[in-house]
């Protein structure tokens, strides 16, 4: 009966699933840059040609998809946004609801990468680079949200270990 009990933890940090959703989001996050595969970049990046003129379709198609969304929701969205990692941040941090902390420490960095890659789209938008100048573009935007995939799933995990080593003493 332990045993089952132990397996069907609901606490966040102690949950086999939070931790797979987290590596799942931080891996999806690097994978598509722009919403564009990072395989489909490599490829253009190596084969030039037909591979580029499908890289820069596709991802042309992503930046009005990007830039479309603000343009319709715009303050409302920020607001929205703003509000619920506040709400999570107050329930999490604030009043110690463990699960509202878990949701934080993914909302929140990926928040930023979504406002570092509105940002890049705007940029590539507005410039209209391509060829080897988009792909440096692409490059750094993905070590950038790498670093902040990384710097996340380290604190993330520091502030996890931390509450489950509380959790434990006060049992």
């Amino acid at each position: 009966m332990n045993l089952v009990s132990e397996l069907i933890d609901l606490r966040s940090f102690s949950n086999l699933w939070y931790w797979i959703a987290l590596a799942f989001a931080w891996s999806r996050a690097s994978h598509r840059i722009l919403g564009v595969p990072w395989d489909m970049v490599q490829r253009a990046r190596r084969s030039g040609g037909q591979a580029q003129h499908d890289f820069e379709a596709v991802l042309r198609a992503h930046l009005n998809h990007i830039g479309h969304v603000p343009d319709a929701a715009g303050l409302a969205a920020i607001a929205a946004g703003s509000a619920l990692l506040t709400s999570l941040a107050i329930l999490g941090f604030g009043h110690g609801v463990e699960f509202c902390q878990a949701l934080f420490l993914i909302a929140f960095p990926m928040s930023i990468v979504a406002v570092l890659s509105l940002r890049m789209a705007r940029r590539i938008d507005a410039s209209g680079i391509g060829g080897e100048a988009l792909h440096r573009a692409l490059i750094w935007h993905r070590v950038r949200v790498q670093a902040i995939g990384l710097v996340s799933i380290l604190v993330t995990a520091m502030w996890g270990m931390l509450q489950n080593l509380n959790i434990s003493v006060l049992h």
